[in-house]
């Protein structure tokens, strides 16, 4: 993805669609998406804008992952929530 006005949009839209189909609540979804948004916000990556996310659901757990070249990852992880 390109970090500008558009992949920031589809960035949201992709979080939601992601995040609800696992099976989080409103509220835990709006929380994921505004740490992710401010991750690749201030994410660096030596002027370069593109970026990689990873959802990685493992061992009870999601993790999710923005890489950037150049740049270290951020990476945050919540428990998956229980059906």
């Amino acid at each position: 993805m390109a970090d500008d006005a558009d992949s920031g949009r589809m960035l949201g839209e992709l979080c939601t669609a992601v995040l609800g189909h696992v099976g989080y609540a409103a509220p835990a979804i709006t929380e994921l998406t505004r740490e992710l948004c401010s991750a690749v916000a201030t994410g660096g990556g030596n002027g370069r804008r593109r970026f990689d996310i990873r959802f990685v659901a493992q061992s009870g757990s999601l993790q999710i992952i923005v890489a950037r070249p150049g740049a270290a990852h951020w990476r945050t992880s919540r428990p998956l929530p229980v059906s």
